[in-house]
């Protein structure tokens, strides 16, 4: 008996050491195999992901005159300047002058970018009314001089956004095929551009940059969008010099200053509903590109400094001024260039011939995107929903498309009652290009909307009725 115990009693042993081993292993394999963690490096995932940095540091080779890329994994990569290059802006807070490398997570870049795609950037009153607390906390953010920090009172809030307000889009994903995203910078002096710029189907420029006979050569006379900041309303009108069909697009805020111009003008007026980048490049341009990429398949971008030699912010109608990080845009409007969202204008590429073949190709782009997007899914243990709606957290819906009230108000000045400033609010669907009205049933009627900063989980998604 005492020898079969302690048998019995070995063979217990043996057998919570074998169970121990498994969970060992278990609890080892969990630390490189995560369920929440980074997936496994021989996925398909990581293979296409690798795949296009390749060809993004091959792009970044031939287009990016002396930068160059250098990939970390299969999402990181490092833009870098050659040793020399003159960092001349300085950073204030930091007290350092600008870096010569910048690091990027090209997955995240190309979620959000091919999102914008999708995404409608103007603010409408379908968008107010979906988002949570829409009226009381949003809008509030979106009206200077209101005297409240919320919209204690909606009406009031009403009667400030009422003039810039449409019930839906305005413009929609695909409307036009090739857009011109026309910047300040005065390296368009050196060029002549102007032809060119006026080719495409649409033109967006920025601020109180002029467009008349003096910049003709350089900067072209078609003007379609104006992206504006608050500072600019007070010359507005002058700008407009009579164009009566130039959309405007308030960045910022609306206030009195802007509402008391509006009235009196026959321009279409809305407010930009982007988001905020936190990284790359900034200022009015960057907007401009992303309400660009919202409509236009194609985006072609001028007057962004993006050369090498740059030395200080200039202006081709005006003196130099304090401007923006040199180094840090260039190296991101680099990447975006190879990332397939924008095509690169500027003096020193215009003696090169113009062809985008080193760039990735779209079906490239499309399966890096898919990737990128199932990588995200798989590190959060979030596998499957890979949909067009996946990112959607909040719905919405909203009536027939075309209804709904015109962005205006009852005291405008007779020049506006009866312009065409409401012409894009009823634009009949079928008027639209083929490719925005395919695309329209593609997202099942579906309008998305960025919430806040720039996460890519905080959509607000409002749904149409189906078109006939």
């Amino acid at each position: 008996m005492t020898r079969g115990r302690k048998a019995g009693g070995v063979v217990r042993l043996v057998s919570v050491a074998v169970v121990l081993s498994i969970i060992l292993v278990a609890i080892q394999s969990s630390f490189f195999h995560p369920t929440t963690g980074p997936v496994n490096l021989s996925t398909e995932e990581i293979r296409i992901l690798s795949h296009f940095q390749s060809n993004l540091e091959q792009c970044v080779a031939n287009r990016g005159l002396g930068l160059t890329a250098h990939i970390i994994d299969h999402c990181n990569l490092i833009l870098k300047f050659p040793q020399g290059t003159n960092s001349t802006w300085y950073n204030e807070q930091f007290k350092i002058f600008e870096p010569l490398e910048y690091k990027y997570d090209v997955c995240e870049a190309i979620l959000l970018w091919e999102q914008y795609r999708n995404m409608t950037t103007v603010l409408t009153r379908e968008y107010l009314d979906s988002r949570p607390d829409g009226w009381f906390d949003y809008a509030a953010k979106r009206i200077a001089q209101l005297g409240a920090d919320k919209c204690y009172n909606q009406t009031l809030c009403e009667e400030h956004l009422n003039l810039i307000l449409p019930a839906k889009p305005p413009f929609h994903p695909r409307q036009f095929r090739r857009c011109a995203v026309v910047g300040n910078s005065g390296d368009l002096l050196k060029t002549q551009f102007g032809e060119e710029i006026d080719n495409h189907d649409a033109v967006i420029r920025d601020n109180e940059a002029p467009v008349n006979e003096k910049y003709a050569k350089h900067v072209g006379l078609k003007r379609d969008f104006r992206l504006v900041v608050r500072g600019a309303a007070r010359n507005m009108i002058k700008i407009l010099n009579g164009s009566d069909n130039e959309v405007l697009i308030i960045k910022s805020v609306i206030h009195r200053d802007f509402n008391a111009m509006i009235k009196k003008i026959r321009n279409p007026v809305y407010l930009f509903q982007g988001i905020v980048l936190r990284r790359g490049a900034k200022g009015t341009g960057m907007k401009s590109i992303e309400l660009a990429l919202s409509m236009c398949d194609i985006v072609d971008i001028y007057g962004f400094t993006v050369d090498p030699g740059y030395t200080e912010w200039t202006r081709y109608f005006s003196t130099p001024r304090k401007g923006h990080n040199p180094l840090q845009g260039r190296a991101y409007y680099q990447l975006l260039e190879c990332l397939g969202v924008i095509r690169i204008h500027s003096p020193m590429r215009a003696k090169r011939k113009q062809d985008w073949s080193d760039v990735p190709s779209r079906e490239m782009i499309n399966n890096a995107h898919r990737a990128a997007l199932l990588l995200k899914k798989k590190q959060a243990g979030q596998e499957g929903g890979l949909g067009q709606f996946v990112n959607c957290k909040v719905w919405g819906k909203s009536g027939p498309y075309g209804t709904g009230p015109v962005s205006g108000s009852t005291d405008m000045t007779d020049t506006r009652k009866y312009s065409n400033y409401n012409r894009w609010e009823v634009m009949p669907f079928e008027s639209l290009r083929e490719e925005a009205r395919k695309h329209y049933i593609q997202m099942e009627g579906v309008s998305l909307y960025k919430m806040d900063g720039n996460k890519l989980d905080d959509l607000v998604c409002v749904k149409h009725p189906p078109k006939s």
